[in-house]
């Protein structure tokens, strides 16, 4: 009796969150008035939980009511984790014929969402993510995919500022990755920062092709990082490439938030979709 309330206990401890969040973070309010709602006519969404090495973790799926074998996109969230953005981006991708799947992979760290300091989220919860354990638990969540509908042999990934960072390490992870495009994702490791690996030191390992999209007024990610990222994919010489979109700042593809920039937002979507289409995911 004993030892299972101790594996409860420690289960508890590894895993603070077991089901995902409604709504938007608290740390991005308010919300814009331009914030995009995607309908879920025709398709099939909700929460699943993804068997993944030391337990489970929660994700948000989105998929054609209707046939098999789809075509698959990873959503890896941004920083506020699987929030109702997130969500939004699973339905459209759903609305163009892909089983898009979000896995919360700070679940065993705690809920991105009821933070209302942004700072305090990266040092309680950000700082504290295993690049590793995110890579298997990615795994985890492209297996789960072929099992419910998905085609792994069109298997795509993207995310958005901290899941963009981690689409450029996911590419160079996973071979089966057909295509990659990574949202303004931080590029060069940060002074400091203890992370094993950065996109730029992974350039020459990436399986599938990955189209970086960015914004020239990125405080975060300046254009001398992006201009050295660019330089080691030409290196590579795999077809890689990267889009910088003038007068954009970071996050412009979130229309929940005040950088949104439309025409950048519009066009990078496009992009999107044609990668993933050329590239066979």
């Amino acid at each position: 009796m004993w030892g299972a309330l101790m594996n409860q206990q420690i289960n508890r401890r590894a895993f603070a969150v077991t089901s995902l969040a409604t709504g938007f973070a608290l740390s991005v309010q308010p919300i814009s008035a331009a914030t995009i709602t995607t309908d879920a006519a025709g398709l099939e969404t909700g929460e699943v939980k993804i068997p993944v090495a030391d337990g489970e973790i929660p994700a948000f799926f989105a998929r054609p009511a209707k046939g098999t074998k789809l075509k698959t996109v990873l959503v890896i969230h941004e920083i506020f984790g699987v929030h109702e953005w997130i969500k939004d981006i699973c339905r459209r991708f759903a609305k163009e014929g892909y089983l898009a799947v979000s896995p919360y992979v700070y679940a065993r760290q705690g809920d991105a969402l009821a933070y209302t300091d942004i700072q305090k989220l990266v040092t309680e919860i950000v700082s504290k993510v295993d690049d590793t354990v995110v890579l298997s638990d990615l795994d985890a969540t492209a297996k789960w995919a072929t099992a419910n509908g998905g085609d792994g042999d069109k298997l795509a990934v993207t995310g958005f500022c901290w899941g963009g960072r981690m689409t450029w390490l996911y590419t160079a992870h996973n071979a089966n990755v057909k295509a990659g495009v990574a949202w303004y994702g931080r590029l060069i490791r940060p002074e400091g920062n203890t992370q094993p690996k950065h996109p730029v030191e992974v350039a020459a390992a990436l399986k599938g092709r990955v189209l970086g999209l960015y914004g020239e007024t990125d405080k975060g990610i300046p254009l001398t990082q992006v201009e050295a990222m660019r330089a080691a994919i030409k290196a590579a010489n795999d077809g890689s490439e990267i889009i910088v979109y003038p007068g954009a700042d970071h996050g412009f593809l979130a229309d929940y938030r005040p950088t949104y920039n439309e025409q950048a937002a519009k066009d990078a979507w496009a992009k999107c979709l044609a990668w993933f289409k050329k590239r066979g995911a």
